[in-house]
C-alpha cells in the first residue's frame, strides 16, 4: 500500500511539483513582498514554472521525475537565495550576485545568523522525494514506482506547446508593462521572481548603459547637477596645511547610537565624550553598496559611487583610480592603510594598488592573536598601529594613514569575555542586543587609540576623521520584537533615515570645536572636506563630494541597498515606485513637515550616477601592485 501510494503521487508529478514550488514561491513573495499566497503570485509564479514542465514533458523520454526533481531543486535554490539575500541587503539577487559566491563561506557566520528555522521547509521536499526515488531504485520497485504513470495516457504534445504558448504570453504580460520600473523591488513584485530574474539576465546582454563622452565629464557640469557653487576663497583653505590626516572607518556603526544609553549604561561612552570637544555630523550617509566595507574605502578614497551591480572590488579595481592617496602622495605625504583581515579579501589588494596606497597593513602584519570575527581584535589593531603611525611621524613627511575597525562585523558575535555591559534578559541572545554588546566592545577599544593619538601628540598634529562604513542592522532582517527595541530606544519607528546614519566625527587642530552639525553629507564628501582642510587643490581631480565646510545643500544618490533612483535630499530619504511620480519621502531625523523631493533633484541624482560611471571608463588600467609592509 505504501508502494502504491508514492506510486499514484510521482506519476501525477505534473501537478505535484506544480503545488510544491506554488508554496515556495508564495513563501518568498510573503518573506520578501508581505504578499503571501494569492492570485497575484499565482499569475506571476505559475506561467513560468509551466514552461519549465512542459518543456520536461516533451523533451525528456526518460528519467523525468528525476528531471522534474532536479528543476525543483534549481527553482528552489534560487527562491532561498532570494529571501537569504533579501534579509541583508533589502533588495532582490540577480546573476550578478555570483561575484559574491566565494565569500558566502567566508562570512558563513554572518550568512547562517540571516535563517530562520522554517527556512528548511524549503528543500523538505526535495530531500524527501530524493530519498524516495532512491529507495525504490535499491529495492528495485523503480518501475513499479511509476506503473500508474504507465497506464496514464500521456499529454498530447499539441497541449503541451498550448500551454507553453499561453504561459509564455502570460509571463510576457507581466514583464512587459513593468520593465520600465525604476524599483527593482517593485519590478520583481509586479514581473514574478522567476519572470524578474530572466528578465534581468536579458536586458542587461541586449541593453547596455548610456557612456556620456568624455568632454561632457568635467568638474563644473558635476558641480551644476549637485548645486555647488564654488567660492573665491573657501573657508578653511589650509587651515591644517602640513597636519597629518588619520581617518578611521569603524565597522558597521550607526549614528543613533551615539549617546545612547540602555539601563543608564552609555553604550558608546568614548565617542559621546568625544563628541563634545569635536564637530559630529549627525545627519551623514553610508554609500556602499555590494562590497559594504570595501565599497566604503573606495568611495571615501576616490569620491565617486560605487558600480550599479557589483562590488568596486569586483568591477573598477583595474583600472588607475584618481584618488586621496595618490593626491596627498604627489603633494609631499607617506600614506599607508590597516586592516587585520586577509588583504585578498574583497580583492583589496587590487583595490589598494589602484587607489595608490604606498603601503597596507593586513593579517601578516597584525597575526591572529585575540580573534573576533575576520581577524585580531580592535584592541590588537590599535595597540599594533600607534607605534606604526609613531614611526610616520619620525618621518620629514607629514602621513596620511586610514586605519579599518572590524570587530563590531555582523552578526556582531564577540565573546562574552569581551561585554562591558549588562543589557536586559530580552534584549540578550537577540540582533539588537549582540549589535550593542559589539559597538560597546568596539568603543571600549577605541578609548584607546583616542588616547594612544592623544599621549603620541598625534592628535594635536593631525586632522582626525572617524565615520561608521556602512549600517549594522538591517530593517529586513529584524524580527517584530527587535523593532519594537529599536523603537523604544529612538522614540519613533526605525526606518531608511536611521538605517543608512552614520556618523562623522571630526577634529582639526584650530578648526574645529564642540558642536553638532546638521548639514546633510555622505562619505563621497570625505576626500574634497579633508583636502581643503590640507590646502590641496582638487581642481584638476574629478570628484563628485563637496567640502562640508563650505556647502550647504546636498544630494546624495543611493545604489543597491536602495532601489535604482533612489537619493537622500537636505530633508528625506527618496525612493521610486515605477517612477518619480510615485515615490515615497522618508523624513530625515529632526524633519516634521518634510518638503517632497523634486523630480530636478531625481534626475540630476541619475545623472550624476551616469557621469561616475562614464567617467570609470575612460580611466587608464593601472600598473603595478600594492606594497605590504614588513
Amino acid at each position: 500500500m505504501k508502494g502504491m501510494f508514492w506510486s499514484n503521487l510521482l506519476s501525477r508529478r505534473f501537478l505535484l511539483f506544480t503545488l510544491l514550488l506554488l508554496i515556495k514561491g508564495s513563501l518568498v513573495m510573503y518573506v520578501v513582498f508581505d504578499i503571501g499566497f494569492s492570485w497575484e503570485t499565482i499569475v506571476t509564479e505559475l506561467p513560468f514554472i509551466w514552461i519549465v514542465f512542459c518543456c520536461l514533458e516533451l523533451f525528456a523520454s526518460k528519467r523525468k521525475a528525476l528531471y522534474y526533481l532536479i528543476a525543483d531543486l534549481l527553482i528552489t535554490l534560487l527562491y532561498f537565495t532570494v529571501v537569504m539575500y533579501y534579509k541583508y541587503y533589502g533588495v532582490i539577487v540577480t546573476y550578478h550576485a555570483l561575484h559574491q559566491a566565494d565569500k558566502v563561506t567566508k562570512v558563513g557566520e554572518s550568512t547562517y545568523s540571516l535563517l530562520d528555522p522554517y527556512y528548511l521547509l524549503f528543500f523538505i521536499d526535495v530531500i524527501i522525494l530524493a530519498v524516495v526515488m532512491f529507495w525504490q531504485k535499491r529495492k528495485k520497485k523503480y518501475a513499479n514506482a511509476y506503473s500508474a504513470s504507465r497506464n496514464l495516457r500521456p499529454a498530447r504534445k499539441a497541449t503541451l506547446y498550448a500551454m507553453i504558448i499561453a504561459s509564455l504570453m502570460v509571463c510576457v504580460f507581466n514583464v512587459w508593462p513593468n520593465r520600465a520600473s525604476m524599483n527593482e523591488n517593485k519590478q520583481a513584485a509586479d514581473m514574478g521572481i522567476l519572470n524578474y530574474e530572466v528578465f534581468t539576465l536579458l536586458s542587461d546582454s541586449t541593453e547596455k548603459d548610456v557612456i556620456q563622452p568624455m568632454d561632457k565629464i568635467t568638474q563644473a557640469n558635476i558641480d551644476a547637477l549637485k548645486g555647488v557653487q564654488q567660492p573665491a576663497a573657501p573657508k578653511n583653505f589650509g587651515a591644517a596645511k602640513g597636519k597629518n590626516l588619520i581617518i578611521l572607518q569603524m565597522e558597521s556603526f550607526q549614528d543613533f547610537l551615539i549617546g545612547l544609553k540602555i539601563d543608564g549604561q552609555e553604550v558608546t561612552p568614548n565617542l559621546n565624550k568625544l563628541v563634545q570637544e569635536t564637530f559630529h555630523y549627525d545627519r551623514f550617509y553610508t554609500m556602499v553598496g555590494q562590497g559594504t566595507t570595501s565599497d566604503a574605502e573606495y568611495v571615501v578614497n576616490t569620491s565617486l559611487y560605487v558600480p550599479h551591480h557589483e562590488a568596486a572590488t569586483d568591477s573598477y579595481v583595474e583600472k588607475a583610480l584618481p584618488s586621496l592617496p595618490k593626491l596627498l602622495h604627489a603633494n609631499g605625504y607617506d600614506t599607508a592603510t590597516f586592516h587585520t583581515n586577509e588583504v585578498h579579501f574583497w580583492n583589496r589588494n587590487e583595490l589598494y594598488a589602484s587607489i595608490g596606497w604606498d603601503k597596507y597593513y593586513d593579517q601578516k602584519f597584525y597575526g591572529d592573536e585575540d580573534h573576533i570575527a575576520f581577524g585580531s581584535s580592535d584592541e590588537v589593531l590599535y595597540a599594533k598601529t600607534i607605534p606604526e603611525l609613531k614611526r610616520m611621524d619620525q618621518s620629514d613627511k607629514p602621513f596620511y594613514a586610514q586605519v579599518i575597525s572590524m570587530s563590531a562585523h555582523h552578526p556582531y558575535h564577540i565573546p562574552e569575555s569581551k561585554y562591558k555591559m549588562t543589557l536586559p534578559e530580552n534584549m540578550e541572545g537577540t540582533l539588537v542586543g549582540n549589535y550593542i554588546h559589539a559597538q560597546n566592545y568596539a568603543d571600549y577599544a577605541l578609548g584607546s587609540f583616542i588616547q594612544g593619538l592623544k599621549d603620541s601628540g598625534l592628535w594635536d598634529d593631525s586632522i582626525i576623521v572617524m565615520y561608521g562604513d556602512h549600517q549594522g542592522l538591517p530593517i529586513y532582517s529584524l524580527s517584530g520584537d527587535e523593532k519594537d527595541m529599536l523603537k523604544d530606544m529612538l522614540g519613533h519607528e526605525y526606518g531608511y533615515p536611521d538605517m543608512f546614519r552614520i556618523p562623522l566625527i571630526l577634529s582639526v587642530p584650530g578648526v574645529t570645536y564642540p558642536s553638532v552639525q546638521h548639514d546633510v553629507g555622505g562619505q563621497i564628501d570625505i576626500l574634497p572636506t579633508v583636502a581643503n582642510l590640507l590646502g590641496v587643490s582638487t581642481s584638476n581631480q574629478i570628484h563628485f563630494g563637496q567640502d562640508l565646510f563650505n556647502q550647504t545643500s546636498n544630494v546624495l544618490p543611493m545604489r543597491h541597498f536602495l532601489p535604482s533612483g533612489s537619493f537622500i535630499s537636505d530633508e528625506s530619504v527618496f525612493l521610486p515606485g515605477k517612477g518619480f511620480e510615485d515615490g515615497t519621502n522618508f523624513p530625515l531625523p529632526g524633519e516634521t513637515a518634510t518638503t517632497p523631493a523634486t523630480e530636478s533633484q531625481y534626475e540630476r541624482a541619475l545623472n550624476l550616477l551616469n557621469l561616475s560611471d562614464s567617467y570609470v571608463t575612460y580611466l587608464p588600467n593601472k600598473d603595478g601592485s600594492a606594497s605590504a609592509a614588513k
